[in-house]
């Protein structure tokens, strides 16, 4: 048979005379066997401006479509970003460069848990809810409800956080001397001489307001009820996540977790998430830094536990937050008139943990280790707010703030240094240049890498992309 033509039983060709006519809208020809026991339609040469979705690349075993590259374009478009080529060749080569770090990723078993997939997929939802206006105009603008869109977005971060662990392991070994980065920058023209925001170092005490026993009470209250409805049939664990828990990033998954490791879990909750055993029953409440729990089991693997989990956070009355304001404005005053250092407060009086072993001085993980200073961007939101108007030595008012764990806190802060932006020196800013030459050779690693792996993996492009002028070489075979 031509594999040019299709076969149609005869039964249908009074139906497709009907619907076609001698000759189909787009040239279609329709011809009968001299046996007249088939059909025989000739395929149409079909614009490619009319076609729906094709597949314009294969990397690997793994199909890109047209339809892949106008989801980017759209994406990239929405988020600002502009292209330093032809965006009909670059989207390409970017979808199959992505394609190569998640096929070593698969082969090097990397993982990333759900909760990780479920706050970014939360935070792009907003993003796009608040340029779309509202949710009901985003859903209109896609034509999807919010649930499709969110089940959309999923895959797009998993792969695009497995993308980033797998660059992150390709140049884990990648080092640099304080020779390197001299010799890097000795000859430099002074306008290619990188330049240094502004940067703080910041003191704070903080105190948190207290929550009233008859309001602990009533969140071990629910918690409670939510475990006998499940116990008894009456609903489904997955069901009261979704409607209850304070957790954002997991509540839509029924507060599925993922599989997680202990380490990465706050300590009490692990310890009884590690210890459950059976997946009908749930756990008794635990109480973590992030507020109250109840604990389901779903499945253990190795040393990694999936469970979901209902967040109840007990909620701060309004009368002890102007206590707790009172009292640390009353802190400031003292040490404004001198009768302890802001850094003695901090030790004795502070309830940041993780600041007032070091006389309340903020740290900053960056990854070239820890440091005390800042960029404002980098600060809270609240407390970069109160820093810009201080000077050096200066301790603010007292002012409230929600930390990483969502809990609400009175704070005062105290600028301990500034130091204005400028053009970067190698005595001040040593680790900013080391930075920089850093990310240089780990470009220059990850680029090696992919040369390598495009000559080793198959690719077929259609012939409209064969002459794209690419980044990468090798990708035309």
């Amino acid at each position: 048979m031509n594999k040019n033509k299709h076969i149609i039983p005869l039964f249908a060709v009074v139906l497709l005379l009907l619907a076609l006519g001698a000759k189909t809208a787009n040239g279609m020809a329709l011809a009968v066997d001299s046996d007249s026991t088939a059909v025989k339609v000739a395929a149409p040469v079909i614009p490619e401006t009319s076609i729906i979705d094709e597949v314009i690349w294969v990397v690997g075993d793994e199909p890109i479509l047209k339809s892949d590259v106008e989801v980017a374009r759209l994406q990239a478009e929405q988020d600002g970003v502009k292209w330093s080529g032809d965006p009909d060749c670059t989207i390409p080569e970017q979808l199959a460069v992505q394609k190569l770090f998640l096929h070593q990723a698969a082969i090097d078993s990397l993982e990333v848990t759900e909760s990780d997939i479920a706050l970014g997929v939360e935070e792009q939802l907003n993003r796009w809810i608040q340029l779309a206006g509202s949710q009901e105009k985003l859903e209109e603008y896609q034509m999807k409800s919010i649930s499709q869109i969110r089940q959309d977005l999923h895959d797009d971060f998993k792969n695009s956080q497995l993308v980033q662990k797998m660059r992150m392991k390709l140049v884990e070994d990648v080092t640099v001397t304080p020779a390197d980065v001299r010799k890097h920058f000795q000859n430099m023209p002074e306008d290619s001489i990188p330049f240094v925001e502004t940067e703080v170092e910041v003191e704070i005490i903080t105190q948190q307001p207290r929550i009233s026993i008859e309001e602990i009470n009533k969140v071990k209250d629910q918690l409670r009820e939510f475990t006998e409805r499940v116990t008894k049939g009456e609903t489904t664990f997955a069901t009261l996540a979704k409607l209850y828990s304070e957790d954002t990033s997991t509540a839509r998954q029924g507060g599925e977790l993922g599989f997680t490791g202990r380490t990465v879990l706050d300590p009490a909750f692990a310890n009884v998430a590690f210890n459950l055993t059976d997946p009908k029953k749930i756990s008794k409440i635990v109480e973590s830094e992030f507020g109250f729990h109840i604990i389901q089991l779903i499945d253990k693997r190795g040393d990694k536990v999936n469970v979901r989990h209902i967040l109840r956070k007990p909620q701060v009355s309004q009368e002890a937050i102007e206590q707790g304001i009172a009292r640390l404005d009353s802190i400031a005053d003292d040490i404004r008139a001198g009768k302890f250092s802001f850094e003695e407060g901090a030790t004795f009086l502070s309830e940041d943990k993780d600041t007032k072993n070091n006389h309340g001085l903020m740290s900053n993980a960056s990854e070239e280790g820890l440091t005390s200073r800042f960029q404002m961007k980098d600060l809270p939101t609240e407390v970069a707010r109160v820093v810009d108007t201080l000077k050096i030595g200066q301790v603010s008012n007292a002012f409230t703030m929600v930390n990483a764990k969502g809990k609400k806190l009175c704070v005062i802060v105290k600028l301990k240094n500034r130091v204005e932006g400028h053009k970067a020196t190698i005595t001040e800013d040593f680790q900013v240049m080391k930075a920089v030459v850093l990310e240089k050779r780990r470009t220059e690693v990850l680029k090696e890498w992919l040369a390598d792996k495009i000559k080793r993996t198959y690719v077929r492009m259609n012939d409209r992309y064969k002459d794209c002028k690419f980044e990468y070489q090798g990708w035309v075979k």
